[in-house]
C-alpha cells in the first residue's frame, strides 16, 4: 500500500522517517540511544553534575519567576534542575526519554528527600498530574527537534504553560555549538548533526506569542561553582501574556 498520508500526524511520521534512527533523539525509539548516553555516570559530561542552570537560579534570585508554584521540566536528565526546583517549593513534574536518567534522577531525590515526580517517556504524550504549569523548564530539549517537531512542541507548550506563567530555555547558540543550517537543508542531508543551533532572533520569532524577558547566553561557570554553565548554550525567559 503506497498511498498512506491521510492526517497531520501522518505527514510528520514520514518526515520523522527521513531521518535515520542515530539521528533521531527525541523518539520513545532513541530511548536505547539515550541509555547508552547515561549509562557511564564517570563520564565528565557536563550535564552529569548535581547543578542546577546558572540562568534559572539567576532568574529566581531577581524575583523574575516567583518561587513555588507547579514546574514542568522537559528532558530532565538526571534531575539537577528539577531538584533545584522542588527545594524551593515548587510541585514539580519531570520528564525524559532515558530510562537510565530518570533512574538516576530517582536516584538522586531518595538521597535529597526531595520529591519530584520523574516520569519516563515522551515530552508529547507523557500523561502528566497536571494540566497547567507556572514555569516551564527545557535545559537542551528543543535543539534535538527536527524542524517540522517544533509544530508539536509549541503545541505543548500552549497546552501545560498556564497563562502569566514562564517558560525557561537553553538551547546550543549559533556560533558555539550545533548545526546552524537552514531547516530545508537538514531534510536533503538526513540529519540533525547532532542538535541544531539558535540565535536570538530565532528564538524571538519561534515562541511570538510569549513576551521575551531576557536572552542572553549562558554565563560559564568554573569547576568549583555551585551552579551549572557552560559558553556553547544560549539561554532564554519568556513570559506567556
Amino acid at each position: 500500500m503506497n498511498r498512506t498520508i491521510r492526517t497531520t500526524e501522518d505527514v510528520l511520521a514520514l518526515l520523522d522517517r527521513l531521518f535515520p534512527p542515530a539521528a533521531d533523539r527525541w523518539t520513545s525509539d532513541a530511548s536505547a540511544w539515550w541509555d547508552g548516553f547515561y549509562a557511564d555516570r564517570s563520564a565528565g559530561r557536563p550535564f552529569f553534575v548535581p547543578k542546577p542552570d546558572e540562568h534559572l537560579v539567576s532568574y529566581l534570585d531577581r524575583g523574575l519567576v516567583a518561587p513555588g508554584g507547579r514546574a514542568l521540566d522537559l528532558g530532565c536528565g538526571p534531575g539537577r534542575n528539577a531538584l533545584h526546583l522542588a527545594a524551593l517549593g515548587f510541585d514539580v513534574d519531570a520528564v525524559d526519554l532515558s530510562p537510565a536518567a530518570v533512574a538516576w534522577a530517582e536516584e538522586r531525590a531518595a538521597a535529597s528527600g526531595l520529591g519530584p515526580r520523574f516520569h519516563c517517556g515522551n515530552i508529547f504524550d507523557v500523561e502528566l498530574p497536571h494540566a497547567r504549569y507556572d514555569l516551564v523548564l527545557d535545559s537542551g530539549c528543543l535543539h534535538h527537534l527536527p524542524p517540522h517537531r517544533r509544530i508539536g512542541y509549541l503545541a505543548l507548550l500552549d497546552r501545560v504553560l498556564a497563562p502569566g506563567g514562564h517558560f525557561v530555555l537553553s538551547t546550543f547558540a549559533a556560533g558555539a555549538m550545533g548545526s546552524e543550517r537552514p531547516d530545508e537543508d537538514l531534510y536533503r542531508v538526513g540529519g540533525l548533526e547532532g542538535g541544531l543551533a539558535y540565535a536570538p532572533e530565532e528564538l524571538r520569532a519561534l515562541f511570538a506569542d510569549f513576551e521575551p524577558v531576557e536572552i542572553r547566553p549562558m554565563a560559564e561557570q568554573s569547576p568549583d561553582s555551585p551552579l551549572f554553565g557552560v559558553p556553547f548554550l544560549l539561554t532564554a525567559l519568556f513570559r506567556r501574556p
